[in-house]
């Protein structure tokens, strides 16, 4: 599949629609994406309130990269770097 390429190419749509955005002080919104590659799990969790969520290293390591990232970027990691160089070399 090409999951990582089209990630990468909805991750690039955030952030130019998201420069698009003026804040009420005048400056544009500046989104940080962190991109990650790996095992994940999912599952419903609550029963009062049920709610769909993601488990695992690989949300984790993303969410990390996402909260520490510079404000307009994507941030990748290594192994989301090798799957997207494997699904289309032209993205290096």
């Amino acid at each position: 599949t090409d999951h990582a390429k089209r990630l990468l190419k909805f991750a690039r749509l955030v952030r130019r629609t998201a420069r698009t955005i003026r804040m009420p002080t005048g400056t544009t919104l500046k989104v940080r994406i962190g991109l990650n590659s790996g095992p994940a799990y999912t599952g419903v969790v609550g029963l009062k309130c049920p709610r769909f969520c993601f488990f695992g290293d690989t949300v984790n390591t993303a969410a990390r990269m996402e909260q520490t990232g510079l404000p307009g970027h994507i941030h990748v990691s290594e192994s989301f770097r090798y799957a997207a160089l494997s699904q289309d070399p032209a993205l290096s």
